[in-house]
């Protein structure tokens, strides 16, 4: 069933709380000073509306500085930024909410995340995000690589129910319960790591559909995201794959192709493990 009505980059979805979100975006993960600033330009340029940053990725000063040297009205972007697993806790995240928002020079952000679920700290970090939310400083709230055991401990303890997941997802990495888990409760999952980290050619079941689309494996990836009703962010500094990752508006995969792809889920992580991680 499809979740998402994918028409152009400027397509959005509405969250839990009536927020339009964009389904596609420019991740920024280690990109950093110049190389981001033109980044972040070259993308608005090519109608990206979603930037998606972190405290931990140190460049949101550089975003914010694009953003406003961009031709585009703030309001008509949507920015994400997490608070970082050494600044959790209750205080320590409003602290850290509002460096972010000196860093990008704004007086609101559209989206803030829960970083990672540090045991003992996530739930007093959640409680600041509500009242943040609650104050009118952040649009909507979410988490990043929560579990549904996260989330159940979360449910106990919350009076918002976040509206993303951030989570790793490529074709070796599905997680159907994490996905049921997210659509039964009305969480949107959004994907990072989308482009595998560069291991592209190892999936062969790319080959075929890449040649019968003429289009790249990263756009046959990333259109395949979007169709798993699964929001992207693929991160790059290039400028022509800033363009070649915006290029999958103009074809679409056959339920079959999608399957093929899926079938490639292995259960293989190349980032941390949500319930074992030590940073």
């Amino acid at each position: 069933m499809k979740l998402i009505n994918i028409t152009n980059i400027n397509g959005t979805v509405e969250l839990n709380n009536k927020v339009k979100m964009p389904y596609f975006g420019l991740g920024t993960y280690k990109a950093k000073g110049g190389e981001v600033k033109n980044a972040v330009l070259k993308a608005l340029q090519k109608g990206y509306r979603l930037i998606d940053t972190a405290s931990m990725y140190a460049n949101e000063d550089e975003i914010g500085t694009a953003i406003g040297e961009s031709n585009v009205a703030r309001e008509e972007i949507f920015i994400t930024s997490k608070v970082w697993n050494a600044d959790q806790g209750y205080e320590q995240t409003k602290k850290a909410f509002r460096m972010s928002l000196n860093q990008l020079q704004f007086e609101y952000l559209d989206l803030y995340l829960v970083h990672w679920p540090v045991a003992g700290k996530y739930l007093e970090t959640w409680k600041a995000l509500e009242e943040l939310y609650d104050e009118g400083l952040v649009k909507a709230i979410g988490v990043s690589n929560f579990t549904p055991e996260h989330f159940e401990h979360l449910k106990d303890n919350c009076n918002i129910t976040p509206a993303v997941n951030q989570v790793e997802f490529h074709p070796w990495l599905l997680q159907p319960e994490l996905q049921n888990y997210c659509t039964k409760n009305n969480i949107k999952v959004q994907a990072w790591g989308p482009l595998m980290r560069g291991n592209l050619d190892e999936l062969s079941v790319l080959d075929d559909i890449a040649k019968k689309y003429n289009k790249t494996k990263a756009q046959i990836l990333l259109r395949w995201d979007l169709q798993m009703n699964v929001l992207t962010i693929p991160k790059t500094v290039t400028m022509s794959r800033i363009e070649e990752n915006a290029d999958i508006f103009d074809f679409e995969l056959g339920e079959a192709e999608v399957q093929r792809i899926s079938g490639a889920d292995a259960a293989r992580r190349l980032g941390p493990d949500p319930n074992n991680f030590d940073f």
